[in-house]
């Protein structure tokens, strides 16, 4: 790993935001080589959303922990308040289980046809419910699930959504 970022630090010393960006995209899913160059990036483009959330995912996936993640998420998001991918971290960096739940609710409130975010609403009111016994998040995973389950243009989605809710309805809490 040394020798890795000895290399990232020459090869970044010299060469511009845009060329690094260019250079790293074909390495973009691996966060051990494209976080230490995006960290150089946005020294240089410190408002360019995209590169804050690369960078922000990039840390995600190595474990940097949820306050590192949600700093530059709440970056790009004021940088580019449309940038689905930048709430989306926003949301995920949220360690209390009820409060990540407003935040997903936030996310698929502000992305109406975002399914992902649904979905991850779905699951953490759902996860909330089982540990809380909170049956308002009990309701909210329902009727999610069954937003979800009204857009399904799959069969295997739809017979899994049917069998999550045939589960979370059976749920005494």
């Amino acid at each position: 790993m040394t020798a890795l970022l000895s290399s990232i630090d020459e090869i970044t010393a010299t060469a511009t935001a845009d060329a690094l960006i260019v250079a790293v995209e074909p390495f973009r899913d691996m966060p051990e080589v494209a976080g230490p160059i995006y960290e150089k990036i946005i020294v240089d483009q410190p408002e360019n959303a995209r590169a804050l959330i690369i960078l922000a995912n990039c840390y995600w996936l190595s474990g940097r922990g949820p306050e590192v993640v949600e700093e530059l998420a709440t970056r790009a998001i004021a940088a580019d308040p449309g940038q689905r991918g930048a709430w989306h971290l926003w949301a995920l960096a949220e360690s209390d289980p009820r409060q990540r739940v407003a935040r997903w609710q936030q996310v698929s409130g502000r992305f109406p046809a975002d399914d992902l975010a649904l979905a991850s609403l779905a699951d953490n009111a759902a996860s909330l419910a089982g540990a809380e016994h909170d049956t308002d998040a009990l309701v909210l995973s329902i009727a999610s699930y069954e937003k979800l389950l009204e857009r399904a243009e799959h069969q295997d989605q739809q017979i899994a959504l049917e069998e999550a809710l045939m589960t979370l309805r059976a749920w005494k809490l």
